[in-house]
């Protein structure tokens, strides 16, 4: 199915009802549609036509769905970028996608305004709120004002011709293991995975209100924007994560379940005013793009009694591949089993695949997997080979086909010619009980190849040294498989999504005098 569709069938089905919630303002349904009609009318008189690439770069609003549902409408290729990357980050993607458009926020525009510095073809700017006029004079950008576009234009019904094999979205990965790659997803891609996602839904399943938290910038918001439509779903949106301001929506609206990821949930978690709250409706959270402790999912169940949904996926898969079921017991370390639609399977160097249980690289199947990288054959057929895409990521499946993530096979540490996969010690760390956060890498070792790295963000009010670490490691694994060193940070780096950047650990390693 075309996602154009889904607003007109959302409408058909449902009638009119509030579908989106920001701050004082509700937008129904229909009046979703009229401003997305808009924004595909204000596209065309921006010279925008099918198969061009409109940039979206904006913190959580409205205005991302209306814009994508505007470009869509256009024919056009929607490329959703993190308004959190550096200027260089969305110059690359700006080279490399040849965007014809850009919508952005006033508050983003100057970061946009150095992105666009050195192009020789500037795209067109619709900027969401009034722009500075400082920001205006250091830029030759055509900058149109979002509320003033739209109040020029009448609601655009033109029909594009378009199939589900073209492409919808081009996904920048986040390039913590080189240059960013442009992932490509079709309209099938995406709808394949919405339905797959929602087959799983109970029956007693009925409309409800979730939580759009996450960033809608990022494979996320397509997978709300298209569930909720299908659903007849609402979604209150929040520009920024705030734990207490979560749980006053989940009391407000009796919310059932929404999508975090293991940041958010230990912030609730440890909120000292979470009990003040009624947050009873809860009753399952999706977790995912980082691992999910074990500790952290026992504790949110006994304090908040909701059942936290670890699941796997990846851009190039439209996310879904794999997520643990509400009709299933949990096995702690899993993922969970590929979802309904997508086969996979755990090969060794060879492709050739390894017997139940071993560990391997994992490769998936589907309608979700993309067709390639943009403007890259040679990175689309490294990853797409025989029909799967190769993950890059390690993995094992048991005898009950529930899959493990291992580890992302570039964070694999080779120690003296053994194997040790960074999540093991990661899952041991974070256990004790000053140890808020943790990550693990490998770093280049004369003697050993390779030498163990551990990165540690302490509790408030705890203290611990390298070598109590070191120690308590050593009491519970083998050796060979513990830190030769334990670094003491602040923070752990993350991109938008709250994926650890271990990239950026190991350059941190570059100024720090180790013995290694």
């Amino acid at each position: 199915m075309l996602l154009t569709e889904l607003m007109n069938e959302n409408i058909k089905k449902f009638g009119e009802y509030n579908l989106l919630y920001y701050g004082e303002k509700t937008y129904t349904n229909i009046e979703s549609q009229v401003i997305s009609r808009k924004v595909s009318n204000v596209m065309r008189s921006l010279g925008v036509e099918k198969g061009d690439r409109v940039l979206i770069c904006m913190p959580n609003c409205p205005e991302v769905i209306f814009s994508y549902q505007g470009v869509l409408g256009t024919g056009a290729i929607i490329v959703p970028v993190m308004y959190l990357l550096h200027e260089n980050e969305v110059n690359f993607i700006l080279k490399n996608s040849e965007a014809k458009a850009v919508i952005t926020s006033s508050a983003i525009l100057p970061k946009m305004i150095t992105a666009t510095s050195d192009l020789k073809v500037k795209p067109k700017v619709i900027s969401v709120g009034k722009p500075n006029p400082a920001d205006l004079l250091q830029t030759d950008l055509d900058v149109v004002e979002w509320d003033q576009a739209l109040l020029a234009v009448e609601p655009d019904e033109i029909q594009v011709e378009m199939n589900e094999a073209d492409v919808a979205v081009i996904l920048y990965t986040s390039g913590t293991t080189g240059a960013p790659k442009g992932v490509m997803l079709t309209h099938k891609n995406l709808y394949a995975n919405t339905a797959s996602g929602l087959s799983l839904r109970d029956d007693k399943d009925d409309r409800a209100t979730t939580i759009g938290v996450l960033p809608l910038a990022h494979i996320y918001g397509f997978g709300i924007m298209n569930g909720m439509l299908v659903l007849g779903s609402s979604v209150v949106i929040f520009s920024k994560f705030d734990a207490e301001e979560v749980f006053k929506v989940i009391e407000k609206y009796k919310v059932k379940s929404f999508a975090a990821v293991p940041a958010m949930l230990h912030a609730m978690l440890y909120h000292p005013n979470a009990d003040q709250y009624d947050l009873s409706s809860l009753e399952t959270v999706g977790s995912g793009s980082a691992a999910l402790a074990v500790s952290l999912r026992h504790k949110f169940r006994e304090k908040f009694g909701a059942e936290v949904r670890d699941a796997y996926g990846l851009s190039e898969a439209s996310p879904g591949v794999a997520s643990q079921r509400n009709n299933m017991p949990i096995k702690e370390g899993s993922v969970g089993i590929p979802m309904p639609g997508v086969k996979i399977k755990i090969v060794d160097e060879n492709d050739q695949e390894v017997p139940t249980g071993e560990v391997g690289e994992l490769l998936v199947q589907g309608d979700n997997v993309t067709p390639g990288y943009f403007r890259n054959p040679e990175a689309t057929e490294k990853a797409l080979r025989n029909g799967w895409l190769h993950t890059g990521d390690l993995a094992r499946v048991d005898e009950d086909g529930y899959l493990y993530i291992v580890d992302r096979k570039k964070d694999l540490i080779i120690r003296g010619g053994f194997n040790i996969y960074p999540r093991d010690l990661e899952e041991l760390l974070i256990k004790h009980e000053a140890v808020l956060e943790v990550a693990v890498v490998g770093v280049p070792s004369e003697r050993m190849g390779e030498e163990i790295v551990a990165f540690v963000v302490k509790k408030e009010g705890k203290e611990v040294t390298e070598e109590e670490l070191i120690e308590y490691s050593q009491k519970h694994l083998a050796k060979y498989k513990t830190p030769r060193h334990v670094v003491f940070i602040k923070e752990l780096p993350r991109n938008g999504v709250g994926k650890i950047l271990k990239t950026k650990l190991r350059e941190k390693l570059e100024n720090v005098n180790l013995k290694i």
